[in-house]
């Protein structure tokens, strides 16, 4: 492989930015979506993370003929059964935005007491051969009644994290990538990256 090229299959700055400084420093040119042509969005009817992460991740390798890497995340709350689990972006329906899920979290966990819940993340690397690599990683914390903290994205104003007392919306960026299950799944991939770089040459250069 001439060079190092990696695409992250996703149009979310927030989630490209935080991908892009967990593998900081190494040899390889990182993209993510906005920087190409549109391609088609992936339907992602697979029934785990790890399905919905690896179509996204396949696609995208094959339709751009690069290395491309996706994530699939979403949050389980106890009390709702795992609701919204892999239905964690489209939860409010089909004009679903953060600001409408989070609101209808908060209606559904209107007076429940338990507010224990989990962000899962689950990171797929793929060669437009379908050959890839798979990462996750998981983070417990609570739902607050009400939103906190301006940064981040997603369920982030409402997910506390107990061990720094703050939501992830209350940290930095380097603060959340630290603990955070898209963290602890990046640190995974970087500790690999060394050989994923290795499988890249190898495998990408024989297709």
């Amino acid at each position: 492989m001439a060079g190092h090229f990696l695409v992250i299959a996703t149009k979310n700055k927030g989630k490209s930015a935080e991908i892009k400084e967990f593998l900081r420093g190494f040899p390889i040119e990182i993209k993510d979506l906005n920087d190409f042509e549109p391609i088609p969005d992936v339907v992602e009817d697979g029934a785990t993370f790890s399905e919905n992460a690896y179509k996204k991740a396949a696609f995208t390798a094959t339709a751009l003929g690069l290395p491309a890497l996706a994530d699939d995340s979403g949050l389980e709350v106890d009390a709702l059964g795992g609701v919204p689990g892999i239905h964690s972006a489209r939860y409010s329906g089909p004009d679903a935005n953060d600001a409408r899920n989070n609101a209808k979290l908060l209606a559904e966990l209107a007076r429940n007491p338990n507010r224990k819940a989990r962000f899962c993340c689950f990171i797929s690397l793929a060669l437009p051969s379908g050959l890839a690599l798979t990462y996750q990683g998981h983070c417990e914390g609570l739902i607050l009644d009400s939103p906190r903290g301006s940064m981040g994205f997603g369920y982030d104003p409402l997910f506390y994290f107990p061990p720094e007392g703050k939501t992830f919306a209350e940290m930095s960026l380097q603060e959340k990538s630290r603990v955070s299950h898209r963290g602890q799944a990046l640190s995974e991939l970087r500790k690999d990256f060394g050989n994923v770089l290795s499988w890249l040459d190898r495998e990408f250069d024989a297709q």
